[in-house]
């Protein structure tokens, strides 16, 4: 079975990713920043007998990516499956939000993904296949007031994760992105009467406006759907042979993206490798000769 690496998996999706990967009977490399907070994840392993392998890693020290990838091999003899899902989000409107925060976000979501990508392709290319899945979100695909910093980082996802794709497809690397609409994760804290996040300005002049989203969104989680969905969807699309790009969660997620894209993933596919002249490298291919792809 498959060796599996799965970031920010203490709660939500990562921690139904874990377990249902372990279900599956693969081998799990659950990572987490705080390996103080793994305490629900080791229970629910537990509780079921299942093997779940607990690294402390941390996202934004991509210092530390190359060595916890050789390592990772070393001990368990590849990487097939890396699930980028750690992420964190920030509200708040863009006028509003510090730079440091909104570094914090871009650091989280797009550059921990990214650049830990970076430090086990060498290894799924030296093997000849493996799959890299994002964690990416509605907001990466429809940008919404409110919510720039988290939006931006998950474009951005979307977006190098699309080009990867075509770099990578030459030695049986997939990549996929997943989108999901409202489900119970810890993403959004528990709150009271004051949904806004704590010190935000009082003088803004956009915090109406953030506080109706807040609200809009906290009344919505209480019918929010079960993160094991999206824990069963992601061993569904490690299974898969690659020709989808984007996966909805759900049947909003689904909704958004028939109403963002007219495509399907295939045709995208066929027309980015057309305009860029690269379906020979897709196919494994020599260059063609100059001007040829023009």
């Amino acid at each position: 079975m498959a060796v599996v690496v799965i970031t920010g998996s203490s709660s939500g999706f990562g921690l139904q990713a874990a377990l249902a990967f372990a279900r599956n009977g693969d081998t799990v490399v659950a990572t987490m920043r705080d390996t103080s907070r793994s305490a629900a994840l080791r229970d629910a392993a537990q509780s079921e007998e299942l093997a779940v392998h607990i690294v402390s890693l941390d996202v934004t020290d991509p210092g530390s990516f190359s060595q916890f990838a050789a390592g990772t091999v070393a001990e368990f003899g590849a990487i097939d499956v890396l699930v980028n899902n750690a992420g964190i989000l920030h509200p708040g409107a863009f006028e509003d939000l510090t730079e440091s925060r909104f570094r914090q976000v871009m650091e989280t979501n797009f550059f921990g993904p990214m650049l830990l990508s970076k430090a086990v392709l060498p290894q799924m290319r030296a093997q000849g296949s493996g799959h890299i899945i994002m964690m990416s979100s509605l907001s990466g695909i429809a940008g919404l007031p409110g919510d720039v910093a988290y939006t931006g980082s998950k474009f951005a996802l979307e977006g190098a994760s699309e080009a990867l794709r075509h770099e990578v497809d030459r030695w049986n690397i997939r990549l996929s992105l997943i989108q999901a609409g409202m489900y119970s994760t810890q993403i959004f804290p528990d709150k009271d009467e004051d949904v806004l996040p704590e010190g935000y300005p009082e003088d803004s002049p956009y915090r109406i406006l953030v506080e109706t989203k807040l609200r809009g969104i906290y009344e919505s989680l209480k019918g929010a759907f079960d993160p094991a969905e999206v824990g069963s969807l992601m061993v569904e699309i490690a299974a898969s042979d690659g020709s989808q790009l984007r996966w909805p969660a759900d049947a909003v997620a689904a909704t958004v993206l028939q109403k963002m894209f007219a495509q399907d993933d295939a045709e995208r596919d066929a027309f980015l490798r057309g305009v860029s002249g690269t379906e020979w490298w897709s196919e494994g291919g020599e260059a063609p000769a100059d001007g040829a792809a023009e």
